[in-house]
């Protein structure tokens, strides 16, 4: 039975200090028991000699020092896991909020989870069609990839991730498919919107839901991705299921942890985050991938919107470092109404070569997805100088790329969030999208695929 202690000498906002205690270790999870029996939880933040400073996951209202008394349980926050977590939504500490029964759990797992050995990593290839063709056709999910959403605030980034998650799937297999949805600090109207979108779709069967409010406390926050991420390790290396993990938003959670830091009276770092944001984040990032010898896979994408729109800022800057490339959501393109705004040109998948091709998509994907590029790259400019020197400056071909790009954005890139597109089809519309530009000018399509395609679909 663990010890118990009546020597709280203080509480300041979500920080307790308790004196006096033996053989306790950082990030013990704890345990305070009130006056009138209620119970709540909190984890060691801090331990100097025999005085400990934990942190509360609930509020510390009602409180009483001189008769309230704390254990220490010897053990890290846990996640009980078990196959019946799918279709279910928890909190963010993982008690479920669905109104259905609690979860009769087959093992215990520590949140923190094992770093994999970079040894028994197996590298990332296979397609994963999302059915948004600017994902598919430019920047390929691959099954164990980590692949960022860099959104900025007001964009319709929760629209995106939700269709996502509704229309992601390994093709021309009968492997089990999985998604582990974690929400953090947002708002009761997104977390309706999440649940209800994936009712409604029946995609709630194979989803696992971990949400954390914006009024939840922050300490919870740290600990959402991390209970998400134990249930998809579970499901993909003990259930050998597909697990796609979407995570949003990134920028609330490194808020929290800048919050903690600051109670804590660390030293800031960059813009007052903490210096170990970049390790932090690692932590997270790092449990995604594929394994030697298991025949699941966890493949991330993390939602982040950036401050104030920039790139730079430390929390899309360090996830940049860590992951394999970005989708980027542009303002602009917003403005002009597409849906969803993908920014291809400054979007990058880093595995995506490893992803295409004959056996995965088909053989002339590779071809087309570089032509294509580079028409919209061109027509772009070919727009911007239209913008600066009128039409009558534009030769007859700069007018024909301008009209690519308008085409590109208007059928290619805006696709609506209902419309599940087979790689299949994102090919076709690619094609006839180059089609609008002469034969001569597709300079990075192989003959044969122009005779096979150019023209005919």
């Amino acid at each position: 039975m663990p010890k118990e202690y009546r020597t709280i000498q203080e509480v300041a906002g979500p920080l307790m200090m308790v004196k006096g205690v033996e053989g306790v270790a950082y990030d013990e999870l704890g345990e305070i028991e009130l006056a009138s029996g209620e119970k709540r939880r909190c984890k060691v933040l801090e331990v100097d000699g025999d005085d400990v400073v934990v942190q509360l996951y609930e509020n510390a209202a009602g409180i009483n020092l001189s008769n309230s008394k704390v254990r220490f349980l010897g053990r890290s926050m846990e996640l009980g896991v078990s196959g019946d977590m799918l279709g279910r939504v928890f909190d963010g500490l993982g008690r479920p909020i669905d109104d259905g029964p609690e979860i009769l759990p087959e093992e215990r797992r520590d949140i923190n989870g094992l770093p994999m050995n970079p040894a028994a990593r197996v590298y990332p290839e296979e397609f994963i069609q999302t059915g948004v063709s600017a994902i598919d056709g430019l920047n390929t999910l691959v099954r164990g990839q980590k692949l960022p959403i860099f959104s900025c605030s007001g964009l319709p980034h929760s629209q995106l991730a939700a269709q996502i998650a509704r229309q992601a799937k390994v093709r021309g297999t009968d492997e089990n498919f999985a998604v582990v949805f974690a929400a953090m600090g947002i708002t009761f109207e997104e977390s309706n919107y999440f649940i209800e979108s994936f009712k409604e779709t029946g995609a709630i069967d194979r989803t696992v839901l971990f949400i954390n409010l914006a009024n939840d406390p922050a300490v919870e926050r740290i600990s959402t991705p991390r209970m998400a991420l134990t249930a998809a390790e579970y499901l993909a290396f003990e259930k050998d299921m597909h697990v796609l993990v979407i995570l949003t938003d990134i920028t609330n959670y490194a808020d929290a942890l800048r919050e903690i830091s600051a109670a804590k009276k660390e030293v800031p770092g960059r813009r007052g985050y903490p210096g170990y944001m970049y390790t932090d984040l690692a932590t997270m990032y790092e449990r995604a991938g594929r394994q030697r010898g298991k025949n699941g896979s966890i493949t991330m994408i993390p939602i982040l919107t950036m401050p104030e729109d920039d790139k730079t800022h430390p929390i899309p800057d360090l996830t940049g470092y860590i992951t394999e490339g970005q989708v980027i959501l542009s303002r602009e393109l917003y403005r002009k109404g597409l849906q969803p705004p993908i920014d291809v040109l400054p979007s990058l998948s880093r595995l995506k070569d490893k992803g295409i091709g004959e056996g995965k998509t088909r053989a002339d994907h590779s071809n087309t997805m570089n032509q294509l590029f580079a028409a919209y790259s061109r027509g772009k400019d070919a727009k911007e100088l239209m913008t600066i020197l009128g039409e009558a400056a534009l030769t007859e071909i700069d007018l024909l790329y301008a009209k690519f790009a308008e085409e590109f954005e208007k059928e290619y890139v805006s696709q609506g969030y209902n419309n599940d597109r087979s790689i299949e089809e994102t090919l076709e519309i690619g094609w006839r999208l180059l089609s609008i530009l002469p034969r001569a000018e597709l300079k990075r399509i192989d003959d044969k695929f122009l005779d096979q395609y150019y023209g005919k679909v």
